[in-house]
């Protein structure tokens, strides 16, 4: 086994201490210092995130080398398509914001004891439509009127959902930070720009092929009119963003209308 195959880091959580009467505020514990005693930066490769202040209002961790945010969500269980976040206002305006943070999702084994899944979805991959509302607290809650948000991982492209560990297994270290670079181009684009290149992508990948062509693009033009109703020219915007895909290197072009995944 080379260096760059090796484990690079245990899988385990720290010896659990009653340190909460709450086993929810106990999991969080053991989730976030095994990612502080474990996980590198995916941006960069830096070995170590540094843990900002409990109750710091955006993110949980940051890289001290490219100065990367990260949110964590973890649950008990298998990773779903969706993410409980914190208030649906905060979340939509916070969208454009450079400290916007990257999120981290964590699945571990009932017994918390060990890391079972562990994904990173890159900031550039947020926009509006993966943010759900959920319904407002009742009038008779403490917080009459709150709105919470789940985050809809499941409708990012599988570009955007990058493995560190899957199914109890690491990802070489390489192999993340090869897939978190190869969508960077998405920073430059403006967030309605990047939604048109998400939509696109996430229909090319749902094509199923490596190989496909503009026809079977095409095949996608219904749903993409149903997101962007204002938009009268939806074969155009294709071609528009498949050009953009191909500039940037994620897809290339082969001639006579087929294009492959890169």
């Amino acid at each position: 086994m080379s260096d760059t195959d090796r484990p690079w880091s245990n899988l385990g959580f720290a010896e659990e201490a009653a340190v909460y009467v709450s086993a929810s505020q106990n999991a969080r514990v053991l989730t976030e210092g095994w990612i502080a005693a474990n996980a590198f930066c995916p941006s960069c490769g830096a070995e170590a995130l540094r843990p900002f202040p409990n109750n710091s209002p955006v993110a949980d961790f940051g890289c001290p080398n490219c100065a990367e945010e990260y949110e964590l969500k973890a649950k008990r269980g298998r990773l779903g398509p969706k993410v409980v976040n914190g208030a649906y206002g905060a979340m939509t305006a916070r969208l454009e914001a450079r400290n916007n943070p990257s999120l981290l999702v964590m699945a571990y084994d009932k017994g918390r004891t060990r890391v079972t899944d562990l994904i990173v979805v890159p900031r550039h991959f947020f926009t509006a439509a993966i943010i759900e509302p959920r319904k407002p607290l009742g009038p008779n809650a403490r917080r009459a009127g709150w709105q919470g948000c789940n985050i809809l991982i499941g409708q990012v492209p599988a570009a955007g959902r990058i493995p560190l560990i899957r199914d109890g297994l690491h990802v070489p270290k390489a192999a993340v930070l090869d897939q978190w670079r190869s969508t960077l181009f998405l920073r430059d684009a403006g967030l309605n720009a990047r939604g048109w290149l998400l939509e696109v992508m996430r229909c090319v990948e749902a094509i199923g092929r490596a190989e496909f062509t503009l026809a079977d693009v095409y095949a996608f033009e219904p749903r993409l009119a149903a997101l962007y109703p204002n938009n009268s020219h939806v074969r155009a915007k294709i071609r528009q963003q498949l050009l953009v895909l191909r500039d940037q290197g994620w897809l290339a072009f082969s001639g006579r209308g087929t294009y492959r995944r890169v």
